[in-house]
């Protein structure tokens, strides 16, 4: 495998995939208007047609619908490298008004560039090379559609084609120049609190506050946070009673968790189920749990990134690796323990702010490193 013959042929494409991420941005596709994220699909669906790909749709009533694409030979002895993406976006319809797709500053502009259809359109550049150049191999690239509201329905597609690849490589931004070998696990708890309800002026003693018991919870549930472990709770809503002269007859509260290991998870899991209201009169309701298990960094994930390091310096720039707060899909097949690296995407600041953009200056050898990772894994 020559990486510089890669890097020319990704160079030479270099039009392609300013032009292509153009068109893919300029199809607004928020998570919950599923006809429009449909429509990026379609639009991303003819593409991979264009480059040889096949596809396989897999239709969701209550999101967008999920494709399933595959390159290379149909038969191999080679398991298939799983490349994941979404083309789902936190910006609402309309966003393009305020958000235009603009190119300046050496930057390109607009909702979604980042997070992440940069990243798509780099894997299908990608393939595209190493078809053009005899590197084929079996490629499985996977576009989900509700990502960003925790992929309840492409989950399961996730961690189905996960166990029969050999690596997962996720097309998440980078780190700031990072590749990410580490990701937080995500949950998710809410607790009710039901106590009874009086009059504040006449009644007040036969009355039992939903609100002062969740107050005592919240001080309780805060003090979960470890940071010498590496794990945050924060109780982010809190929502309550009816009116000032009324005891609080209920109150709810949100908690966002984070966990760096999926056995500091279980010690979290535990922590809430053992809660118990310190008025005997209120009731406590918890539900919830972890929605993604973390990625830890073992040891294939390990191999994986000194692979790709020694490739990023024939390239001719260094790379690190970094660990973040946040998820992605890339948690679900880590925790399945299949190699997985992410954050392979686009360089670039401001995902879901107003600021939203990328480096072009990072896009061709960010996706010769894509490319040659494929080829050589």
């Amino acid at each position: 495998m020559d990486v510089h013959a890669i890097t020319t042929a990704v160079a030479a494409k270099s039009s392609w995939i300013n032009e292509t991420l153009r068109k893919l941005v300029l199809i607004e596709s928020p998570t919950e208007d599923s006809a429009s994220v449909n429509a990026a699909m379609s639009f991303a669906a003819g593409v991979v047609r264009e480059l040889g790909g096949r596809v396989k749709l897999h239709k969701q009533k209550h999101f967008g619908h999920v494709n399933e694409i595959r390159f290379g030979p149909v038969r191999s002895t080679k398991k298939p490298i799983l490349l994941l993406g979404h083309l789902d976006t936190v910006w609402p319809l309309g966003t393009l008004k305020t958000m235009p797709w603009q190119q300046k500053n050496g930057r390109f502009y607009g909702p979604g560039v980042l997070d992440m259809k940069a990243g798509v359109v780099m894997a299908l550049a990608a393939v595209s090379v190493l078809r053009d150049l005899g590197l084929s191999r079996p490629v499985t690239l996977l576009l989900n559609s509700e990502e960003e509201v925790g992929s309840p329905i492409s989950r399961p597609i996730t961690e189905k084609l996960a166990l029969k690849s050999a690596a997962v490589f996720v097309l998440e931004p980078a780190q700031g120049l990072a590749y990410k070998t580490a990701r937080k696990g995500i949950g998710h708890y809410t607790l009710r609190v039901d106590g009874v309800a009086a009059h504040s002026g006449v009644d007040f003693e036969r009355g039992h506050s939903a609100i002062l018991e969740m107050a005592k919870l919240v001080q309780t549930v805060s003090g979960f946070t470890d940071l010498a472990k590496k794990r945050t709770v924060n109780c982010g809503v809190i929502t309550g009673g009816t009116r000032s002269n009324v005891i609080a007859a209920a109150c709810t509260v949100e908690v966002d968790v984070r966990v760096f290991t999926a056995r500091d998870g279980q010690v979290v899991d535990r922590l809430f189920r053992r809660l118990k209201p310190s008025d005997p009169h209120c009731k406590l309701t918890v539900t919830g749990g972890l929605n993604r298990p973390p990625m830890e960094r073992k040891a294939g994930t390990i191999a994986l990134f000194q692979q790709v390091r020694k490739l990023a310096e024939q390239i001719g720039f260094q790379l690190d690796e970094a660990a973040t707060g946040g998820g992605s899909d890339g948690n679900f097949t880590a925790a399945l323990g299949i190699p997985t690296l992410d954050g392979m995407g686009a360089v670039g600041e401001g995902a879901h702010a107003p600021h939203e953009s990328i480096l072009i200056e990072h896009l061709i050898p960010r996706t010769a490193l894509l490319a040659a990772m494929i080829a050589a894994t």
